[in-house]
């Protein structure tokens, strides 16, 4: 299989999970703005998981983008990450309605760091078939990104049962460092200047 398919395939389900996610907000029978005071956590949430979803989105492109070939480990990899992001509308909507309560901020941040996992091994699926000179390899590098997140996600978990805010302001940091995108892989995409490897 090419990569273009499965760029087209996960590309189709981020868009189904980002739907599903949209409409569960609910329009207030009201038309004054007082009426949406109590949709904030909701509209939180929403807006939080909208920015995953496209920092996901974005890397993964990026990502296979310079795979020049997916084998069957890549594809059940891949899937593995879909299941983890298909969860994400629903804790979402559970940490929303629930104004950020504990348990439903610590699922929150336990699907996102199953998510974050399942990227870390869809890299090093890709990386171990493509070979250690490979610009997957070369762009990737040791991740400290992403190594760095599953930390901050480990903390905010626990954290979420004691200072569900502190929990949320952690996964709101998580989504700011990767609002960036790494210019190593871009680089790479444009085949600008060999990428180094990341630290």
């Amino acid at each position: 299989m090419s990569a273009d398919r499965l760029k087209a395939f996960t590309d189709g389900v981020l868009a189904i999970i980002v739907t599903i996610m949209v409409l569960e907000l609910r329009v207030p029978h009201d038309a004054t703005l007082s009426s949406l005071r109590p949709l904030i956590p909701v509209l939180s949430s929403y807006v939080l998981s909208f920015v995953y979803l496209i920092i996901y989105w974005n890397n993964h492109h990026h990502l296979l983008h310079i795979t020049p070939r997916v084998t069957g480990g890549i594809l059940w990899a891949n899937a593995h990450l879909l299941f983890w992001l298909s969860l994400v509308p629903f804790v979402t909507a559970w940490m929303g309605e629930n104004h950020f309560a504990r348990i439903p901020t610590a699922a929150y941040g336990v699907v996102m760091l199953l998510t974050g996992v399942a990227y870390l091994i869809l890299q090093r699926v890709i990386m171990v078939s493509q070979g250690p000179e490979s610009a997957v390899a070369a762009a990737v590098g040791s991740d400290l990104k992403g190594n760095l997140s599953a930390i901050v996600y480990a903390i905010a978990i626990p954290l979420a049962l004691l200072r569900p805010w502190l929990a949320g302001t952690l996964y709101v940091v998580v989504a700011v460092i990767w609002l960036i995108p790494d210019r190593r892989i871009e680089r790479v995409v444009a085949g600008e200047a060999p990428a180094t490897r990341l630290t």
